[in-house]
């Protein structure tokens, strides 16, 4: 996710960081760089120069030049700036900012309606919207509007059966308009407070597609009008957002494939081109996949300075509370058991990929690649572990070599591979009820790790 920009970036701010004093020259330098990063990345012309000329304004003021650690001054800048391109973190009356949805009360039915080209991920977008909405606690309603595409009903019923949402769709409809009047009624009836619309797309803008979607506007008076872009087309995409605000008007912008996208132009150039708020991305094929846009963390990913609190999020999302403390009673009386290790492979499944929990600790971006993580080797435990009944997960020591043939046969790997896992299982359930234990002895832990820096030394 935005690897280029991060590593070019990176490079650059190594020309101030960490120096006692810095110069004009070492600014100049530092702010090139990051200009032909942002070049690169493939951000508007016009953003750039902006970016370039109010950073140079700043960083050479009396603050930075004689500051008493003039390097971080100069990131803190970047840092700034970079957080006021991605979006607005200032909060209205109602302590929301720009990317926060603006619906109704649970009492009255909010109207978002999805824009977007055909290919940009505006059916899929819906559904993982949905989700996020149904997670938070609202009640949403799926509506098939758009009756261009072929299958695109039916893909958003299957959608929506996924993710346990209701789907309105008409088959054989020709009118949008009337097909939307039809589902706010069975919403009234039905207690629904979100209507999330799947509008007509087109491989390219026209005046029908235009026209439509006026009329449909006209009609559902939505409180939110979301465009959805793919951010692989950079600038392509800016000007998309562009042309629907000018024609339609929008809310906010959904950027999709952001978890592949290297440059990140889309991103840092939507809000001062079009004025609108980057609201969500898309980070991946399943339903889950869908974060909410932070320009400030974002921003710190682009530093390369990690971003713990989404880092925490995601696994609060998947972890339970409960669950976790019986787990680390279970790891102090070394009853872990294989069962337990499959749950736990199952939920860092849940977090994301494993690439993109990297990038979120501060200084990991860029370190490690998709390569140095050996994935197969995962999928190898799980499929093993998965193999297995719930008796001998219970007890591995029950598994004998009759027991291990069988394993590997349903696993498709070896009996030895099957052999190293339960010692690397033997291993791990031991390092655990220690670590358990350091945990609650500080002086204990001090003094292991003394016995190890001896222990190396030797």
């Amino acid at each position: 996710m935005l690897d280029k920009l991060t590593a070019k970036i990176s490079d650059a701010l190594r020309i101030v960081s960490g120096k006692a004093t810095i110069t004009e020259k070492n600014i100049d330098d530092a702010v090139e760089a990051i200009k032909l990063a942002l070049l690169e990345a493939d951000v508007n012309l016009r953003v750039v120069r902006r970016f370039v000329n109010s950073t140079i304004e700043e960083a050479k003021g009396e603050k930075v030049l004689r500051s008493v650690d003039p390097g971080q001054q100069f990131i803190k800048i970047v840092h700034d700036k970079l957080t006021g391109y991605l979006g607005d973190t200032t909060l209205n009356a109602n302590g929301q900012s720009a990317q926060d949805l603006q619906l109704k009360g649970p009492d009255t039915i909010s109207v978002i309606l999805m824009l977007g080209l055909q290919g940009s991920g505006k059916t899929t977008s819906s559904a993982k919207l949905a989700l996020r909405l149904k997670k938070d606690g609202r009640k949403p309603l799926l509506v098939a509007c758009d009756l261009v595409r072929p299958a695109a009903m039916e893909q958003l019923a299957v959608l929506g059966t996924q993710i346990s949402v209701p789907v309105h769709k008409e088959d054989g409809a020709k009118d949008s308009v009337a097909v939307f009047k039809n589902a706010w009624n069975w919403a009234q009836k039905n207690l629904i407070d979100t209507v999330i619309v799947d509008t007509t797309g087109r491989l390219q803008i026209d005046e029908p597609m235009m026209e439509e979607l006026a009329r449909l506007k006209n009609a559902a008076k939505p409180d939110e009008l979301l465009l959805v872009a793919d951010s692989m087309t950079g600038q392509s995409a800016v000007d998309i957002a562009k042309t629907f605000d000018e024609k339609i008007g929008l809310s906010g912008v959904i950027l999709t494939k952001f978890d592949s996208d290297t440059r990140g132009g889309a991103a840092l150039s939507l809000k001062t081109i079009t004025g609108k708020p980057l609201k969500f991305v898309g980070t991946g094929e399943k339903p889950e996949d869908f974060e909410v846009f932070h320009p400030e963390r974002m921003a710190s990913r682009i530093l390369g300075m990690g971003d713990v609190v989404s880092l925490v999020e995601k696994a609060q999302e998947v972890i339970d509370q409960k669950e976790a403390e019986v787990l680390r009673k279970k790891m102090e009386k070394e009853n872990f058991t294989l069962e337990d290790w499959l749950d736990q492979l199952r939920s860092m499944k849940k977090m994301g990929s494993l690439q993109s929990m990297l990038e979120m600790i501060p200084g990991m971006s860029g370190q490690i690649s998709e390569e140095d993580i050996d994935k197969a080797e995962l999928k190898y435990q799980e499929a093993i572990l998965s193999s297995m009944t719930r008796k001998e997960r219970a007890n591995h020591l029950i598994i004998g070599p009759t027991r291990r043939s069988r394993i590997a046969r349903g696993s498709g790997t070896s009996v030895a591979e099957v052999g190293r896992l339960l010692k690397k299982f033997e291993k791990m359930r031991t390092m655990m009820k220690k670590m358990s234990k350091l945990s609650r002895n500080p002086a204990a832990a001090q003094s292991m790790f003394s016995k190890m820096g001896q222990f190396q030394g030797r």
